[in-house]
């Protein structure tokens, strides 16, 4: 069992300029430059291509006047164990700590004030102990209500993710059938599953989510710890992340789109981009499912459409930026409203004077193309019920980012869409949070693809695989 202290990687092996074997990562988000800094470490010479201009794919910051603002509000877990030696790989892990012990701030505005605000913490006592008491306390729920949900959670902890029958199921269907209320499903099943899955219940596959709450609750009673960058995302996905990649010997080039993937003479790859072809004695594609659908060779998958079947799911994230302090705590939860959680940003964006505050709406299919004054009208007023402090404060900048390919949907059989690292072309690979890695759509999965593609690559080549860049596992 881990405790609780990210592996120490050593140093990266130095990439010998006579290197025999080399490998091309297209795509520069966590999959692709994890794959590129575990082939670096094994020695092979890598070249990682990112069509953007930065680096971090889906999770990364932008300049807005004198705020540094991130796209969405990213979190991990304490059980993330592949994001943390990702974290640790590129010197990061300080800039994102994770909290001493679970502690959500649950606010349901529909309660009269005074008996709003209940928590959701663990205790340190062994699974599944550690949130017997939050549970017995948490107010947003009856007492039968909190009987039952802990009868759902023993039935959840018995499944075996193993069964691919559980990817037929839809979670919501599931949970009504183990007693599950609606109010139970709102206040607490979707409170957490939301945000992890990006779909509410209903719409999920029973086997991821019973992945997310089996390892996130009921696995260790640290487990389900929160952290995040106390930095902006750029900072920790772009700029240490690059400079691990140089430090480790990589080739990295930005701004830079690949046309075509395809075998040469050699019995190698050839990789088109404009003005120039690259060659590799393997390829890792990560890049999400649609662009990897396009440039995968003839023959390299049974069902390359099933790729194309493989749905979206957006992720609306509103900013606010307020004159004042409004809001004492690093985050909260919310019930009630629309509003789903708020985290604090203020300091990691840079304001000086003020609060920023971001709201993170997954699932957010029905508001990703509502307009911005239409959201500013909404959400301002749901800040208002559910922050007292923001009812005298003045708004200096409201706006909002719109991801609507934010991860793959988790519906039901997605799981037998999502294809595992290697492909029947010798030499290619495939990594993203959206291949077959156990896990929905997160920076964890997106880690742990770039890992399998890295093993995939170096047991093809012949070069053992560096033992630290698999100890997260052994910590898992």
């Amino acid at each position: 069992m881990s405790d609780g202290s990210p592996p120490t990687a050593p140093a990266p092996a130095a990439t010998s300029p006579t290197a025999a074997r080399s490998a091309v990562v297209v795509g520069g988000g966590l999959a692709g430059i994890t794959a590129a800094l575990a082939l670096a470490d094994a020695g092979i010479r890598v070249t990682l291509l990112e069509g953007r201009p930065r680096l971090g794919g889906l999770a990364f910051s932008f300049q807005r006047g004198e705020l540094t603002v991130d796209n969405g509000q990213h979190v991990y877990l304490r059980c993330c164990t592949a994001y943390r030696w990702f974290l640790d790989r590129i010197q990061g892990a300080a800039l994102a700590p994770l909290q001493d012990r679970l502690d959500v701030p649950v606010v349901d505005v529909a309660k009269p004030v005074g008996r709003r605000l209940g928590r959701l913490r663990r205790d340190p006592l062994p699974v599944p102990l550690h949130l017997g008491r939050s549970l017995a306390a948490y107010p947003h729920l009856s007492l039968a209500e909190r009987a039952a949900v802990g009868r759902a959670a023993l039935a959840l902890k018995g499944l075996d993710l193993a069964d691919p029958t559980l990817d037929t199921q839809d979670f919501g269907s599931w949970l009504t059938a183990h007693g599950q209320s609606a109010r139970a499903i709102e206040a607490l099943w979707d409170l957490v599953g939301v945000a992890t899955l990006n779909a509410v219940a209903g719409d999920a596959s029973l086997g991821l989510a019973a992945m997310v709450f089996k390892t996130g609750l009921l696995s260790d009673p640290g487990a389900a710890d929160i952290g995040w960058a106390r930095v902006p995302l750029g900072e920790l996905h772009d700029r240490l992340a690059r400079k691990a990649l140089d430090s480790a010997g990589v080739r990295t080039e930005v701004r830079t789109r690949v046309t075509s993937v395809s075998t040469n003479d050699n019995g190698g790859w050839s990789v088109r981009v404009p003005g120039e072809t690259l060659s590799a004695d393997a390829v890792v594609l990560a890049v999400p499912q649609r662009e990897a659908h396009d440039l995968l060779p003839p023959g390299a998958l049974d069902a390359p459409e099933r790729l194309l079947e493989i749905g979206t799911a957006p992720i609306l994230n509103v900013h606010v930026v307020y004159d004042r302090k409004v809001l004492a705590r690093p985050f909260l939860a919310a019930l009630g409203t629309p509003v789903q959680w708020v985290f604090d940003r203020t300091d990691a964006s840079g304001l000086r004077t003020g609060q920023y505050l971001a709201l993170s709406q997954s699932a957010a299919r029905d508001e990703i193309d509502t307009p911005v004054a239409e959201l500013r009208e909404r959400y301002l007023s749901e800040l208002e019920r559910l922050i007292p402090g923001t009812r005298a404060a003045e708004v200096k900048d409201f706006f909002v980012t719109r991801e609507r390919t934010a991860t793959f949907a988790p519906a039901p059989g997605v799981g037998r869409l999502r294809p595992g690292a290697r492909t029947k072309a010798p030499g290619l690979y495939l990594a993203g949070a959206w291949t077959a890695t156990g896990w929905p759509a997160t920076m964890e999965s997106a880690v742990r693809s770039g890992v399998s593609a890295a093993d995939a690559v170096l047991g093809t080549l012949g070069r053992p695989r560096p033992r630290h860049l698999f100890e997260f596992e052994e910590a898992a």
